[in-house]
């Protein structure tokens, strides 16, 4: 999609309209006529990226119409949707803002709006955003999730990310999904990166560090068994600026351990306490940040129990917030941000310094609206140049979108269920099983869909799919298990991502309720109640317990789509819902809610 001059004025007319603004410590700033252009404010500009997924090119990505909370969370940032969410932002409905923050007529507003993200977009806005702020006075910061989530990722195993990432000009990044290419692959890619990878949380088991196989990396520490540094300094602005890095505390439970049998994770909230004291002690920074990968909900916590960060920048859950939220902490308050996901946003938190802390700032959730922003040419070449080996392979037509395909939402998207139903069709399966992953562009209606979009729903390290028999009980303690993970009242027990997917079973959930008793009344399709004693034939992927023995999902979709032709939703396995009917985090479901 191409733009004219006067569509281009139309939309930056429109862009002013959606209030494209400066969120403000102290006062909301003049609003610019440009939405990328960003006076300077203080003496530090930091700007942050997060869960890019490995989307080098444009894409489309809808937000969620289901982010339910519950328990404190309940109502509070980031488990509004929709119209909720525009309410309690102040976004005016209609416009660009509203469209890159809401998935409210997303297919109509992404045919009008265009593509976001992309890497040579990227690249032009974070070299603008850093000549506003002045030489030397802006840091980019990665929340992680970078080298994972494309066809062209799993093939290169993250390098065509990590050159991608120096590109860009990256300075500080901590990770997730990048720990799934195997711990060699890891150490080898941040030898590569020119920035500095930063995780405080991340230990050397004891047993390994009487011979451990990366002795030699520069960021291990063996008197304090840190696998790897756990915070940068850098000099910014005339600031000192402390980056403490937060990698998922979870990795091992929720991606195979196998792939980093060395590495112990964790919140390790104390440490955190013990390093921002030390920090302050030592190093006497003007700011202290977090580069988080908790998820927000988790970072909200844990900026409520360790004093003396200024700001967490978050990223795992993949939501877009447009304003920081304040929380108060014993010694302080903390801002604490999270920047979507896919490369659609950009946050800038600018920060002034006066007697050695913070004492304002400006904040702005920037959305990446691709047709509004020149490529940069040295970047497009160079994602040109990576993806040209594979270019036939992730161009194949497979099929053609009858409707609106996207993966986000606590139950199911639309993506999503063209998996379960490939599951189902291809392994002749009464029931799938699909993980509940955030990442996952989106096709719009009438899109060809090719292998890339598959690839893009379905790349990672452990992608093996399995045909076995499970018992309804079996089957119940997995979606009791996944529904704990995601509506536990405390943060802390939370993994992030989503609820997992089914194909061909029906249930009862009860978000509210406690361990063991939110999963009711299950039933195959058909109406028939399952029963606990019973086997039934169930197929899914991504195992994270032992390699499982089948062929790749995206082979199994693959040959579906092929099969189809075009797709055309005959139901979206979604579970009835109770106790939810009032929560502003879920908006047009297409369940039944009580």
């Amino acid at each position: 999609m191409s733009l004219s001059r006067r569509e281009f004025v139309r939309l930056m007319a429109l862009a002013g309209a959606a209030g494209l603004l400066p969120v403000t410590g102290r006062a909301a700033a003049e609003r610019p006529s440009d939405p990328y252009e960003i006076p300077a404010f203080g003496q530090v500009r930091l700007l942050h990226i997060t869960d890019t997924h490995a989307q080098l090119n444009p894409i489309y990505f809808r937000e969620p119409n289901v982010n339910l909370g519950v328990g404190s969370a309940l109502g509070r940032a980031p488990h509004r949707v929709g119209a909720a969410l525009l309410e309690r932002f102040g976004i005016a409905p209609g416009g660009m803002e509203a469209h890159a923050f809401t998935y409210l007529d997303f297919a109509d507003a992404a045919e009008r709006f265009g593509t976001v993200g992309g890497f040579a977009h990227l690249k032009t806005l974070v070299d603008r955003l850093r000549a506003q702020a002045g030489e030397g006075r802006s840091l980019l910061l990665d929340g992680g999730d970078t080298w994972q989530g494309s066809g062209t990722a799993y093939w290169t195993r993250g390098r065509d990310m990590v050159g991608a990432c120096n590109r860009l000009g990256v300075d500080v990044m901590t990770g997730h999904w990048e720990f799934t290419y195997g711990d060699e692959e890891v150490i080898r890619n941040i030898a590569e990166f020119q920035g500095e990878f930063v995780a405080q949380n991340v230990r050397v088991r004891e047993e390994a560090l009487f011979d451990y196989r990366f002795e030699d990396f520069a960021g291990f520490d063996e008197d304090s068994g840190l696998a790897f540094k756990p915070y940068a300094i850098k000099e910014v602005g005339g600031i000192k600026v402390a980056v403490i890095g937060q990698a998922f505390p979870y990795t091992p439970i929720a991606n195979p351990s196998r792939f980093i049998p060395d590495w112990t994770f964790g919140i390790e909230d104390g440490r955190m306490q013990e390093i921002v004291d030390r920090v302050r002690e030592q190093e006497k920074p003007g700011i202290v940040v977090v580069l988080s990968h908790n998820g927000m909900d988790v970072d909200l916590k844990l900026a409520s129990r360790v004093s003396g960060i200024d700001v967490i920048l978050g990223g795992h859950t993949h939501d877009g917030v447009p304003t920081p939220i304040l929380v108060e902490n014993p010694g302080g308050k903390t801002l604490v941000t999270n920047a979507g996901s896919n490369g659609k946003f950009v946050g800038v938190m600018d920060l002034e310094v006066k007697d050695g802390r913070v004492s304002d700032y400006r904040y702005r959730l920037l959305p990446v609206f691709s047709n509004l922003i020149e490529p940069d040419r040295a970047m497009r070449d160079y994602i040109a140049e990576v993806r040209a080996p594979y270019a036939e392979r992730l161009g194949e037509k497979l099929a053609t979108a009858g409707e609106l395909l996207y993966r986000r939402g606590n139950f199911n998207g639309a993506f999503d269920q063209v998996i379960c139903d490939a599951l189902r069709r291809v392994h002749d399966a009464q029931i799938s099983l699909s993980p509940g992953f955030r990442w996952g562009t989106t096709v719009l209606p009438g899109q060809t869909i090719t292998m890339e979009h598959v690839l893009d729903q379905t790349c990672i390290t452990y992608p093996e799919t399995y045909r076995r028999a499970m018992s309804g009980a079996d089957l119940k303690m997995i979606l009791e298990d996944v529904a704990d993970n995601l509506f536990n009242p405390d943060p802390y027990v939370q993994q992030g991502g989503d609820m997992v997917r089914v194909g061909g079973l029906d249930y009862v959930c009860d978000p509210t309720a406690p361990m063991g008793e939110r999963i009711q009344a299950m039933q195959l399709a058909d109406g028939t109640p399952i029963e606990a004693g019973k086997s039934y034939v169930v197929a899914g992927w991504a195992t994270v317990g032992s390699q499982a023995p089948g062929e790749p999902i995206w082979d199994t979709v693959a040959t579906y789509l092929r099969d189809i032709k075009t797709v055309k939703l005959e139901r979206l396995d979604t579970p009835r819902l109770k106790n939810v009917r009032a929560n502003p985090g879920i908006a047009d479901y297409a369940g039944a809610i009580t």
